[in-house]
């Protein structure tokens, strides 16, 4: 099982803003075809910027205090944001998770079509995602 940082998710009640902030302040390139692969039937149909710097990625996220309330999961991606790593093994992971005994939310194919998404705190309640895309 192989991890690998893939993205900082920011969470924010001005989406544009932020997302002009990280272009111009911080020359980084949009990713238009991230939002493409969105899922807004599903919990969360706020707005989402996607910018990248070539190697790694920002997301920039509608807040959301009413996100975990609607899909019934403990954890909320976007009530503060999140750090994010990819894997080539979700499941395993996630036993990796449990027999450390390290409870996570599980969300499934929840925003990003393809994307199997699990997120769980740490030990300063920091929000962690792992995901695993399947398509």
């Amino acid at each position: 099982m192989k991890l690998k940082l893939h993205h900082l998710n920011f969470c924010t009640t001005n989406v544009s803003a932020m997302d002009k902030f990280y272009q111009d302040v911080l020359d980084m390139d949009p990713e238009p075809d991230m939002g493409a692969g969105r899922i807004k039937q599903q919990g969360y149909p706020g707005d989402v910027a996607f910018v990248t710097d070539g190697a790694m990625q920002v997301h920039i996220a509608e807040k959301d205090l009413e996100c975990g309330f609607r899909t019934g999961n403990a954890v909320n991606p976007v009530e503060r944001g999140h750090v994010a790593f990819r894997t080539d093994d979700i499941a395993a992971f996630k036993k990796r998770l449990e027999d450390k005994g390290v409870p996570y939310s599980d969300y499934g194919a929840w925003a990003m079509a393809g994307w199997e998404q699990i997120f769980f705190y740490d030990p300063d309640g920091n929000i962690v995602e792992v995901h695993q895309v399947k398509a």
